[in-house]
C-alpha cells in the first residue's frame, strides 16, 4: 500500500530527526498500515511539497517501545498527546526537493487537496509520484553535490565542503522566509539583477560550521543560517590560512575594496 502523510515543520522538526536518525517513529492513529507499507510525506508551509519516501518498517508500537524524541518537539503539548496511542516507524529512502511535487502540480496530477491526515495514494497519483520522486532539479544551488556527511561541491579552481544543513531544501525555506532572498553580505539580488530567471535563487550559509558543534546539534533556522550569494559562499567556506572568514571579517572585506 501507498500512503500520503503530512508534517508540519511548526510542530516537529522531522528534518532533523530524519537527518540525525534516518528514522521517526509517527503516530499510528487508527490507520492500518503494514510493514513494508511505502508512506510519501508531505511538508505544508512554507514547503508546500512532498519531500520525504519512506518504508514502514514496524507498527502498533507503544510509547516504551519507541525511541523518545522529545527534543524535536516544538510544540510541548503535541508531544504530551504524543505519548498515547500506537507508533509505527517510517524509515527514510529517499529525500528530494523538486517543485515537481509541489501542491499546485500535485493537484494536476491526482491529489485532490493538501493532505490533512492519512490518505492512499490513487492510481494516477501514485504513477505520477513513481514518475518524479527523482533527482531534484534545483540541485543548481549546490553543484555537483556528492552524498556524504560533509559534502563538497566544485568551483572553478576551489574546493568547497558544504554541510547537509546548508543544502537542506528545508533550512532554505525557513532561512528566507525569514531573512529574504539577498545575500546578506554583499546584498546581491538575483531577480533585481535576471528577472523571473533569477527568482527566489540564493544561497544559505550555516553561521558555525557544523563540525565545530557535533552532528545532534538542534539547528535555528533564524539564527544559524544566512542566505548569501554563490560569491560570497565561496569565500565565507574559502580557508584565509588555517581558518574560515566569519561574515563579519567578509563584510569588512568588501568594505575595504
Amino acid at each position: 500500500m501507498n500512503w500520503i502523510i503530512s508534517a508540519n515543520s511548526k510542530v516537529y522538526d522531522h528534518a532533523s530527526s530524519f537527518e540525525h536518525f534516518g528514522n521517526v517513529d509517527w503516530r499510528q492513529g487508527n490507520t492500518k498500515y503494514q510493514v513494508g507499507d511505502i508512506v510519501f510525506i508531505y511538508c505544508t508551509r512554507p514547503l508546500k511539497k512532498i519531500r520525504y519516501k519512506c518504508i514502514v518498517k514496524k507498527i502498533d508500537m507503544s510509547f516504551n517501545e519507541i525511541r523518545d524524541d522529545k527534543e524535536y518537539w516544538l510544540d510541548t503539548t503535541e508531544y504530551e498527546n504524543s505519548i498515547k496511542g500506537k507508533f509505527f516507524r517510517l524509515e527514510l529512502i529517499n529525500e528530494i526537493d523538486s517543485n515537481l511535487l509541489s501542491l499546485e502540480v500535485l493537484q494536476k496530477n491526482g491529489l485532490s487537496s493538501a493532505p490533512q491526515g492519512p490518505i492512499k495514494a490513487t492510481e494516477e497519483l501514485l504513477s505520477y509520484l513513481k514518475k518524479n520522486f527523482i533527482k531534484s532539479e534545483n540541485d543548481d544551488y549546490f553543484p555537483e553535490i556528492i552524498n556524504s556527511n560533509i559534502d563538497v561541491y566544485e568551483g572553478i579552481k576551489k574546493q568547497i565542503t558544504v554541510n547537509k544543513y546548508e543544502r537542506s531544501s528545508l533550512a532554505r525555506a525557513k532561512c528566507v522566509e525569514f531573512h529574504g532572498y539577498k545575500c546578506q553580505i554583499c546584498n546581491f539580488d538575483f531577480e533585481k539583477t535576471y528577472g523571473e530567471h533569477g527568482k527566489e535563487f540564493i544561497h544559505v550559509h550555516h553561521i558555525n560550521p557544523i563540525h565545530t558543534i557535533g552532528t545532534e546539534y538542534k539547528i535555528d533556522y533564524e539564527k544559524d543560517l544566512i542566505p548569501v550569494c554563490p560569491n560570497c559562499h565561496a569565500m565565507l567556506h574559502r580557508k584565509a590560512g588555517k581558518k574560515e572568514l566569519t561574515i563579519n571579517e567578509l563584510k569588512r572585506i568588501l568594505n575595504n575594496v
